[in-house]
């Protein structure tokens, strides 16, 4: 058993008595989701869920042998006869004798005897003789080429690509079974919060409910409503327990100031605490919790920036889990002229990627977006005595899966 995994455990035991390490935050969400159950939907819909079981070939792809060029189907050694042609959408033809050719288009069925295809560039033809080079077996697509019956194509918990779709389309399936893509409430509170025009003194314009969206969007998710709420604990525990949603954000609510009430909501409803607190900056007033039907309630920072690095730690974890995937895995890159490391906390400093590495660009701040609106992605920067000349890469967009491999 490693340390993470270790203090996973041990938190699971203790229901997360106290701040948690970044690392053991997010693997403890990942783990608190469970996979929604499967659903058969038709392929347009499934596009950018998860394969709930594998991929297997029905039938030979393609089914018959196929032009892979547009010319001339022969047999056997030239001159030949041009007895016909052969369009995409046309019946299998009759089986070709010696020195016959049929004109053929790219994907047509050839005929029986077929040795190769010539094509049309390599062939002279003179009236309905045509003649060329045609080596034995080229330019032929064979059936079964692509794949056999009962060959796996993709495993379950493959993603459902653009690409995928094509896949099935070719096997000849129209639905495919996936695991759904989880819906996401998000729960903007703040009574100083204004939703139009610019900020002025008491009065915040709301940074995070239009990021929101998007973000739950790139991770794979649904945005079902972003709704606003005034500071009031009453208004909180009925948003929560009427919520018909997987995952419950909520923003602005999940510090221990006298207008935070989301722990005491959570308490009310019964709901489990998991995380009260991640030892990261920004965004150590992060929480998690469950209640007992499944839905999983994360609660971010009311800061910008916080809450956008509370969502990319718990959020994503979460959505990764109740989609079956597997939490990311997140590349090492070289910090270009280091970086100061916290002596506790995790750190996560907004960079660019760059030729060298990446190139940390400031505006770091809890309350600031301009460093994460310039950035790529964010250093993991692990808690130190000194600086840091490596870190991990955790993706602004968490949409974006290479970093991951």
């Amino acid at each position: 058993m490693t340390q993470v995994e270790g203090e996973v455990a041990a938190v699971v035991r203790r229901h997360a008595a106290a701040a948690l390490s970044w690392d053991t935050a997010r693997e403890l969400a990942h783990a608190t989701a469970t996979p929604l159950l499967p659903r058969s939907l038709p392929l347009a819909d499934a596009v950018g869920c998860v394969l709930a079981t594998p991929l297997v070939s029905p039938a030979l792809v393609p089914p018959v042998d196929r032009a892979a060029m547009d010319g001339y189907a022969v047999r056997g050694p030239g001159p030949w006869t041009v007895v016909g042609t052969l369009l995409a959408g046309s019946a299998l033809a009759a089986p070709l004798a010696d020195g016959q050719a049929y004109s053929i288009v790219t994907g047509a069925a050839v005929p029986a005897g077929t040795t190769a295809v010539l094509p049309y560039e390599h062939a002279a033809r003179s009236d309905d003789k045509v003649e060329g080079q045609a080596d034995a077996g080229r330019h032929i697509r064979r059936a079964g080429e692509e794949c056999t019956p009962g060959e796996l194509l993709l495993p379950a918990g493959a993603l459902v690509t653009p690409q995928a779709l094509g896949l099935a389309a070719t096997l000849g399936l129209d639905r495919l079974s996936v695991i759904p893509k989880p819906r996401v409430l998000a729960l903007i509170t703040g009574d100083e919060l204004v939703h139009r025009g610019t900020s002025t003194p008491g009065r915040v314009r709301d940074a995070i409910g239009p990021m929101l969206p998007t973000l739950i969007t790139r991770a794979g998710a649904k945005p079902h409503q972003v709704l606003h709420l005034k500071d009031s604990r009453d208004a909180l525990v009925t948003a929560l327990a009427g919520a018909e949603a997987e995952l419950i954000l909520v923003s602005g609510s999940s510090a221990s100031g006298p207008a935070d009430h989301l722990r005491g909501a959570l308490a009310s409803l019964g709901a489990d605490l998991v995380i009260d607190g991640v030892a990261c900056r920004p965004g150590h007033p992060q929480a998690l919790a469950r209640f007992g039907d499944g839905r999983v309630v994360v609660g971010l920072p009311g800061n910008p920036l916080a809450a956008l690095t509370a969502f990319l730690t718990l959020g994503v974890a979460v959505i990764r889990g109740l989609r079956g995937e597997q939490l990311d895995r997140l590349a090492v890159a070289a910090v270009v002229g280091g970086v100061d490391c916290h002596p506790t906390s995790t750190r996560l400093v907004p960079v660019r990627l760059g030729p060298q590495g990446v190139v940390p660009v400031g505006h770091g701040g809890s309350a600031m977006l301009r460093g994460a609106a310039a950035a790529d992605a964010f250093a993991v920067v692990d808690p130190g005595p000194a600086e840091a000349i490596a870190a991990r890469l955790l993706p602004m967009d968490p949409g974006i899966r290479p970093w991951g491999v």
